[in-house]
Order: C-alpha cells, then sequence, then structure tokens
C-alpha cells in the first residue's frame, strides 16, 4: 500500500532538481516574514509525495506563465487550503525555471501557533495590502483567493459554486501593473465530499465555520490544475477608482475562471463513484 504513495526514484530525482534551481534562485533573497529555504526543503519533501502519488496533479497551461510576476488568482475549494498548497508545489515543480508563489493567508490562519509561523518561512504571508506590495516590487508571485474563507466554507450542494469575489487583489495588481494569471482547480471538492457547514458552533470557537465531514482525512480525488492566459490589468483606472468602476474588471475574472471550471468538470478523472454521484445530484439540483 505505501509503495503507491512513494516517489520513484526518477520522481525524486526531479524534485531534487527543482528545489537546487530553487536554492539558485532565491540563495540571495529574504523577506521581513522569515523566508527559510531549508522550510522549503521540508515542505517539498512532505508535500510532492501527496502531489504526485496522492493526488495525482495535473496541471494544464503552464505555457502561459513566462518569466514575469503575477497576481495568481484561484477559486478556493476543499475545507481546508489543500488547494493552495497543490498550486504552489505546481509552480516550483513543473516550471522550467522553478518559483516560490507566496500565498496570501487569513489572518486568523497567520495567528496559529506554530502553523502560523511554518506558513511564513515556507512563503506564505498574511494577506494585506502592503505586504503584498512589497512582495510584487521584489519580483514575486502572489497566489490570493479572492473568495476568502468563503469558497472553502461550502455545504456539498455549493461545490464548485464561485462566491464573490472581493475586488482588493485587483486594486493592488492596478497599483503595480502587474498581470493576473487566472487559475481553476478542479477535484479538491471531492476530498470532503459530504459537508455540513455549522458556522454558529464555529464562531463559537473562533472560526468563520465548522465543517462535518464525513471524513477526516481528506479523500485522494485526483486533481487538476488550469493555468488560463495572464489578464493585463486596465491602465486607465486608479486602484482608488470606486468599487463600481473595479466590479466589472474583477467580474470578468469570475467569469474566466468559472468557464475553466465548467469545462475541467466535463474532463474529470474517474474517483469512487459512491462518493462523486451523489456530490453531481446536489450539485445539479443548485449549480
Amino acid at each position: 500500500m505505501l509503495e503507491r504513495f512513494t516517489l520513484s526514484e526518477k520522481e525524486r530525482a526531479h524534485k531534487d532538481l527543482k528545489f537546487k534551481q530553487l536554492e539558485e534562485r532565491y540563495k540571495d533573497y529574504s523577506d521581513p516574514w522569515g523566508f527559510n529555504l531549508n522550510t522549503v526543503k521540508q515542505a517539498m519533501d512532505v508535500v510532492y509525495p501527496l502531489y504526485k502519488r496522492y493526488f495525482r496533479v495535473r496541471v494544464f497551461g503552464l505555457e502561459h506563465v513566462a518569466e514575469e510576476p503575477y497576481m495568481v488568482v484561484s477559486n478556493h475549494t476543499g475545507q481546508v487550503p489543500i488547494d493552495g498548497m497543490l498550486i504552489a508545489t505546481a509552480f516550483a515543480t513543473e516550471l522550467d525555471k522553478p518559483r516560490v508563489v507566496h500565498s496570501m493567508i487569513e489572518r486568523f490562519m497567520a495567528g496559529l501557533p506554530f502553523l502560523g509561523d511554518i506558513s511564513a518561512r515556507a512563503g506564505s504571508i498574511l494577506g494585506d495590502r502592503e505586504n503584498c506590495k512589497w512582495l510584487l516590487n521584489k519580483g514575486e508571485s502572489i497566489l490570493v483567493f479572492p473568495e476568502g474563507v468563503r469558497g472553502i466554507n461550502k455545504s456539498t450542494q455549493d461545490f464548485y459554486k464561485l462566491q464573490r469575489f472581493s475586488h482588493g487583489f485587483y486594486r493592488i495588481a492596478l497599483q503595480s501593473q502587474t498581470k493576473i494569471l487566472p487559475i481553476s482547480v478542479i477535484g479538491a471538492e471531492e476530498m470532503f465530499p459530504f459537508v455540513f457547514q455549522a458556522g454558529g458552533i464555529g464562531k463559537k470557537f473562533g472560526l468563520p465555520s465548522l465543517p462535518i465531514t464525513a471524513n477526516l482525512v481528506p479523500l485522494p480525488s485526483p486533481i487538476d490544475i488550469y493555468i488560463g492566459e495572464p489578464i493585463e490589468v486596465s491602465k486607465d483606472l486608479s486602484p482608488e477608482a470606486p468599487d463600481k468602476e473595479i466590479r466589472p474588471h474583477v467580474y470578468n475574472i469570475e467569469k474566466i475562471i468559472k468557464r475553466n471550471i465548467h469545462n475541467g468538470l466535463q474532463s474529470r478523472r474517474k474517483f469512487f463513484e459512491w462518493v462523486r454521484n451523489p456530490i453531481n445530484i446536489l450539485m445539479n439540483k443548485t449549480f
């Protein structure tokens, strides 16, 4: 059983090569949040076997990623932020010139003992506008989930339904004239297929919500990551423009990600049908 989740010699060599490339790229890099290459290596050693063997990640659209900074914008799925971890692993291991994508995390996550510190050392930072500006000015790429925790805090019948995007990411991209790179993740919802969100109970514990699930460990749902074509931000719009002027641009990005989700759902690989069929029934009633 364990052999199924053990990297082959070729896969281990690939992981080691990509880390050496990252090491060379970031040898002179430091940030105010404690970025540490040793932590990145430790994370890759743990996550890459899950990425390759457990979730069997496929990435489409790598040709759209050039050697420049991006505001990477993705749908948020899966009850826990595994999707962000897998996207970051894709950028660290699949590109000819791998890079660290700095995930923006929620304030409650950044404040967690141990986890917040580990995340920062691996490249994640609190999703604050000034933090984002600092990274973009350094030529780094940022991963944002404009749905926020609402994206992952969904019950089964709402799987793959995009929640309304916030506008902050687009304002930051406007200020730095950074291109938007749209990402659509397929398969992460099925990691925890039967979910009820107990929002009231979660708030009593200081959490956005408390998912009640049929399984505690994520199921090995195959994950597909679709990278869309980069989107230029408006050159004629101020970062301080009112929401009514920002909203059409944000909505356009939502539509692109939603379209790629719809197309990706048609090409999902087979998974436990006893899991997927009830999900599809619930989704079709409300999708």
